[in-house]
This record gives structure tokens, C-alpha cells and sequence, in this order.
């Protein structure tokens, strides 16, 4: 049995998904909804978002009002008749007048295992948190942020060398089969429909700047985490004699530390700074304005003085 679907996603992570329903038999998908071209990059051009290119390359009809409220939206939604509404990643809340539109609702690719870390970064949080299992949720979104019934949930081991750049695109991937999945079984009758509990172990917000900030009196596995869960986005920070460093890799030395964000040593062409009960090394950094670079790259440029204090 046919389903007829329209996408609504931008970034790559909603990518694999509307590739996926593309070539999906028994998948057929008319047109697509984005966000409108933003500027980007130094010269501050608009940029068309991945979905925009990958839909436009397939032909597909192309939508991006500045909201889903635009009077446009609605009468060009019914044009396209959907039995189903497919949204990933796209970055506003879906009002009840376009969930309602399509005969099954919205269906949602949430990359957590809900109620498990509702909310706008769950990948990053997770990573952050120290969690080592994850997985994507498929849903009907409803009012509420991530509390719609749960369709299918398929869980992820977070690898301890995973970073948000690793670990989103491999669940933007398998969730696209999950979403396929989903689909196709709501077509045929027998998908499942469970309620979700009301609470929220943790709701999993966008990281504003002050979450990236590394704070040097909790612990090196703490902050060794943090900076991979906001590897590459949006980049855990310090400040280094005045210097903004974005730390992109680090390790745990399990050393007796000095007072916390001390600067140990850039002996050996290693930055090595005390956490509350460790030595963090910073293998991966970019100092502001520039690349990002190794350790000893940077260190041939700039040695701070060791007993600097980062903070």
C-alpha cells in the first residue's frame, strides 16, 4: 500500500531520511518544506540548507516560509494531500492547523530514547552528560515538545571516542531506515501507538554559550565529555591568557592536580591543564580567528606560560 508523504527538515542531519523515502518503494513523497536560505561564512552569502539541495536535485516542490504559521503554508500543504507529514530536524514547532493537515499526523525522528532527553540537543547532551547508550525514537509530534506517542525505538552505543561529529551522522542514518520503517507500517494498519510517561529524566535545551564555557572545577571526565558531546558544534571554550581556545580533543591523565584551569605543562609539546581531580591534555584546539590545530602545532606558534590560569 502507497503512503504519500511530505518532508520537513534542514539541516544534514535530516538528509539521510529524505534520501531514504526518495528510493523508499511504497513511499511516495511530492514535495519538501525547509527553512529559508540563511547567510553563512565569512562573506556572509545565503546559503540554501542541505534538504533545499537534495530536494531541488530530486524535483521535488520546495516550500520556506519564514514560519509554518505564513498563510501560505497551510493551502500549499493541502495541494500536495499527504497522508502523512515526515519532520526531522527542522527547526520550529509544528502548529496543530499542520498537524492536522495529513491524515496520520506528523511523524518525528528524535535522536534519543524518549522521554529520555527531550528538547533541541540531544545528541550534544547525551555525549556531555557521559551517557554510553543513546538511539532514535520514532513519534507522532503532538503539543508538546517530544511527548507525542511513541511509533519505534532503536537503540545506539555511544563509543567513548565518539564525538557529536561521529555519533549524529551514524544516527542520522539508521534512523532514516527506522523513519521508512515507520511509515510503512502505519500504511499497512500495524503500527504500534505508545503513550509516553509525562516526565523528563533530562530535557536537553540549546546549548547557549555560557553551557560551552569549561568550567575547571569539575571533574577531567566531566569536562573530557563536555567537549566531545560539543565537537564540532558548537565547541566547548576556554580562555588562556586572554587567548579564546576552542578545545576539540582532549584526554583524561590521572595526576593529583593543581588548583583547577591551572596550566600544568607545555613540556614535551603537550597542553595539559588541571581539572578538580585530574589532568586534562588537550590534543586538538583552535585558537580564535584561526584553523584548528594539534597541540604541537600550536605550540610552535605560542607557548603560554606554564601556572597560567584558564579559565
Amino acid at each position: 500500500m502507497m503512503i504519500r508523504a511530505v518532508f520537513f527538515g534542514t539541516p544534514e542531519f535530516a538528509v539521510p531520511t529524505l534520501s531514504a523515502l526518495i528510493e523508499a518503494k511504497g513511499v511516495e513523497i511530492p514535495a519538501a518544506l525547509t527553512q529559508p536560505d540563511r547567510p553563512a561564512g565569512r562573506g556572509k552569502k545565503l546559503q540554501p540548507s542541505p534538504v533545499k539541495i537534495l530536494a531541488q536535485e530530486h524535483g521535488l516542490d520546495l516550500l520556506q516560509p519564514e514560519k509554518l504559521k505564513d498563510p501560505e503554508t497551510l493551502p500549499w500543504l493541502e495541494r500536495h494531500k499527504p497522508d502523512v507529514i515526515v519532520v526531522v530536524a527542522y527547526g520550529g514547532f509544528v502548529p496543530k492547523t499542520i498537524r492536522e493537515a495529513a491524515r496520520f499526523g506528523c511523524v518525528n525522528l528524535h535522536p534519543s530514547l524518549l522521554p529520555m532527553y527531550r528538547g533541541a540537543a540531544p545528541i550534544q547532551w547525551a555525549i556531555a552528560r557521559g551517557d554510553t547508550r543513546t538511539g532514535n525514537t520514532t513519534m507522532y509530534l503532538d503539543k508538546g515538545w517530544d511527548t507525542g506517542d511513541i511509533i519505534y525505538q532503536e537503540e545506539e552505543p555511544i563509543l567513548p571516542s565518539d564525538t557529536y561529529g561521529t555519533l549524529a551522522p551514524r544516527l542520522a542514518e539508521k534512523g532514516a531506515r527506522l523513519v521508512v520503517r515507520s511509515l510503512l507500517d502505519i500504511a499497512e494498519g500495524k503500527a504500534p501507538r505508545v503513550p509516553q510517561p509525562e516526565e523528563c529524566e533530562f530535557f536537553a535545551p540549546l546549548i547557549n554559550k555560557e553551557d560551552a564555557r569549561i568550567d575547571w572545577t569539575k571533574s577531567a571526565g566531566e569536562i573530557h565529555n563536555l567537549i566531545r558531546g560539543f565537537n564540532p558544534f558548537p565547541g566547548a571554550f576556554t580562555s588562556c591568557e586572554g587567548q579564546r581556545w576552542k578545545v576539540l580533543r582532549t584526554e583524561v591523565i590521572q595526576e593529583t592536580p593543581p588548583r583547577p584551569g591551572t596550566l600544568v605543562t607545555t613540556a614535551f609539546n603537550t597542553i595539559r591543564i588541571a581539572a578538580a581531580d585530574a589532568i586534562v591534555e588537550i590534543l586538538e584546539l583552535q585558537p580564535a580567528g584561526k584553523r584548528a590545530m594539534s597541540a604541537s602545532e600550536f605550540l610552535r606558534g605560542h607557548k603560554p606560560a606554564e601556572g597560567a590560569v584558564c579559565e
